[in-house]
């Protein structure tokens, strides 16, 4: 299940990191954004 939700947020949510966002900068909700993307992709890593 966590392999097909990665793949989903790699096509529809946006990558922080390609566009160079400074962490100490980011908004909330690029924040939960990115703490999304990390609980899914470990999650599906563990699969």
């Amino acid at each position: 299940m966590f392999k097909l939700l990665a793949k989903i947020n790699k096509l529809l949510l946006p990558s922080f990191t390609k566009q160079g966002l400074d962490l100490t900068k980011a908004s909330s909700w690029q924040k939960a954004l990115i703490a999304w993307r990390y609980f899914v992709t470990a999650r599906a890593l563990d699969e």
